[in-house]
């Protein structure tokens, strides 16, 4: 099983890879999560990703595509990439690796959500900057206000590029940059259209389904 994740930041591609990989016993490569884990060690790399994310752009291509190649010839046959290709040449890249690999992939799981509803669901985490606790003001409040139930920890924080604003500005570019990669894996008969505007277990279902080849609309609804 080797799978792309691809949607609009905030429709909930890492937790359904999260989850999938979890029941398929199969390794879940995010891209965001190794980028964070840099920038908080205060890496080279992870200090030059931090003056773009905090801005709401995109790490530049090369050192996305670096990281990922690295991963996938460890990973080799069995991969779900999240938060990759974020764009034509990084698909064009992926399209490269595979070759090299004398592999191909085998769907790529696409979770809709409109922009409005990606906004307030972004706009409204939280995380503990202890243990990295992730909450949500409505949906996943903590017990006590402003307090980490995992740890105690007081003092929850918003991520800068979780701030409203930033949000937008990321789905001007996913927009620009990551959308047109729907019509591509369409083309290719890959794409298994998922509705991400429902409960976690409700599309984690349709998840699976589409990864076993047994669900999800092969293409995508305007």
């Amino acid at each position: 099983m080797r799978l792309v994740f691809l949607g609009p930041p905030g429709a909930g591609k890492g937790t359904q890879a999260k989850l999938l990989s979890k029941e398929q016993g199969i390794p879940h490569l995010s891209t965001g999560d190794v980028l964070r884990e840099a920038m908080s060690k205060g890496t080279p790399t992870g200090l030059r990703a931090k003056e773009f994310v905090d801005k709401g752009y995109l790490v530049p291509d090369e050192v996305v595509d670096a990281l990922v190649r690295e991963r996938l010839q460890a990973a080799r046959d069995r991969f779900l990439l999240d938060g990759y290709p974020r764009n034509r040449s990084q698909a064009d890249e992926l399209d490269r690796m595979l070759a090299q690999l004398k592999t191909s992939l085998s769907a790529v799981i696409y979770i809709h959500v409109a922009d409005e509803t990606l906004v307030k669901r972004v706009s409204g985490r939280r995380s503990c900057s202890k243990c990295g606790q992730v909450y949500h003001l409505e949906a996943k409040p903590p017990k006590r206000a402003d307090v980490c139930d995992a740890c105690g920890n007081k003092g929850l924080v918003q991520r800068p590029d979780d701030r409203a604003e930033v949000v937008r500005e990321r789905l001007t570019v996913y927009h620009k940059n990551t959308a047109p990669l729907v019509e591509r894996y369409k083309s290719k008969g890959l794409l298994r259209w998922i509705d991400g505007d429902r409960p976690i277990d409700a599309v984690a279902r349709d998840v699976s389904a589409a990864a076993k080849g047994t669900g999800g609309a092969p293409g995508a609804k305007a």
